[in-house]
């Protein structure tokens, strides 16, 4: 068994620097897990094992964007209209000089055609054509204007999204070599949820994110703030499991052994990030095993937040935080410099009111952010987002609120 170092204060580290280290933890991670193909009706969430180059061009050949009539541009009217009109099923005609053939929507332009005409600006007389002038490329969706043959589309390691079947589809692609799915073992620590006193309000919503980004999470109980019993589960998970979730005992207190039982089996990359809430997070390697582990605080909301912002990134590979502007309600203090503060609010026509402020519906501080007891409050999982911010906010301020949805996906 590999033993690790226990780290103290030293290990406090900014956001940034904790989604970082994740980041790197999962490239020297991934391969780790064995790949599959999946048809595209399958691929939504799923990471890529290998690139995807395009082998073909498309559109394979140029085809008109408009009813109407296709012919070289670079001649001049009239031009004498020739043969049956081409439709999306046909093979076309090769034209002559100074000629121009009928077409439809999707149909293959005819090599030598290089332009269509409008129906509506065209004009036929003893079968003999004459419109506007056109440039070449007009109303052609040209070969290989979308994709070229050989093109690299997707990297390795990219995780891909349900729209992500519309360019595999039009390659003529089937089905792709995905990474399998991660196996996440849930544990919840603590003597009260073991035996019955508390409720385990944690490990539902940790199984919801991981499966929300794409991966398999099992419930696998909990255990007593006993040393050498939240040790030997961690252990017994690790070897199931390529990724481990436990919930409390993150913290320095008597009975907060999940740290130690990670040091002792593996390596503690870091324990405590400079956010609130969410602040005594802990992320380990158990190679050993060839897995993972993200020690989670107890305290619901902020159990939300620390996951969603630094353990999304690991799951997904994902950093961006989409936003929406709002104006801020109310004056928003802060205790401590130099964190991130994660500030809940709920959003109302533009307006963003502080979830938690004395004047919203969770009265829990009066204009310093509290995020001690904000942690704790499972109201607070009703905002609609939150505002991550270093410094005060004042009220009219306009902020950037990072959707609660954004998250989950």
């Amino acid at each position: 068994m590999t033993g690790g170092k226990l780290h103290d204060g030293d290990d406090l580290i900014s956001l940034d620097a904790a989604v970082e280290r994740v980041r790197a933890l999962r490239s020297a991670w991934l391969p780790s897990l064995e790949t599959e193909r999946v048809p595209l009706d399958d691929l939504a969430g799923r990471t890529l094992a290998e690139p995807v180059h395009a082998p073909i061009d498309v559109p394979e050949r140029s085809h008109a964007t408009m009813d109407g009539f296709a012919f070289d541009a670079t001649e001049d009217y009239p031009l004498e209209v020739v043969d049956d009109p081409v439709y999306p099923e046909d093979e076309p005609p090769t034209l002559e000089p100074g000629t121009a053939v009928r077409i439809a929507t999707g149909s293959p332009v005819p090599e030598s055609a290089n332009a269509v005409l409008k129906r509506e600006e065209a004009s036929v007389e003893d079968g003999r054509l004459t419109g506007t002038a056109l440039e070449p490329g007009t109303y052609v969706y040209e070969r290989g204007s979308n994709v070229s043959e050989g093109e690299r589309l997707f990297d390795a390691d990219e995780r891909l999204g349900a729209k992500d079947a519309l360019l595999l589809g039009d390659l003529g692609i089937d089905e792709v070599s995905v990474r399998d799915r991660a196996s996440v073992g849930l544990l919840a620590t603590g003597t009260e949820i073991h035996e019955g006193h508390h409720r385990d309000l944690d490990s539902p919503m940790l199984a919801g994110l991981a499966r929300s980004w794409g991966h398999e999470a099992t419930y696998e109980g909990s255990v007593p703030d006993e040393n050498d019993r939240v040790e030997s589960r961690i252990d017994d998970l690790a070897r199931e499991h390529d990724i481990v979730v436990t919930t409390g005992g993150t913290s320095v207190g008597d009975k907060d052994y999940v740290v130690r039982a990670l040091a002792s089996l593996g390596e503690v990359l870091f324990h405590r990030v400079r956010l609130r809430p969410g602040k005594p997070i802990a992320v380990a390697r158990l190679p050993d095993h060839d897995a993972v582990a993200f020690a989670i605080p107890g305290k619901p909301v902020g159990a939300y937040l620390v996951t969603a912002l630094v353990a999304r990134p690991f799951f997904t590979d994902d950093t961006d935080l989409p936003t929406v502007s709002a104006q801020l309600a109310r004056d928003v203090g802060i205790g401590t410099p130099g964190f991130t503060y994660a500030v809940p609010v709920t959003l109302d026509d533009g307006t963003a009111m502080p979830l938690g402020h004395t004047d919203s519906a969770l009265p829990v501080y009066e204009e310093t952010f509290d995020p001690s007891v904000l942690s704790s409050s499972t109201r607070a999982s009703r905002a609609d987002g939150f505002v991550l911010t270093t410094d005060a906010l004042a009220a009219d301020e306009t902020v950037d609120v990072v959707p609660s949805t954004a998250l989950e996906r």
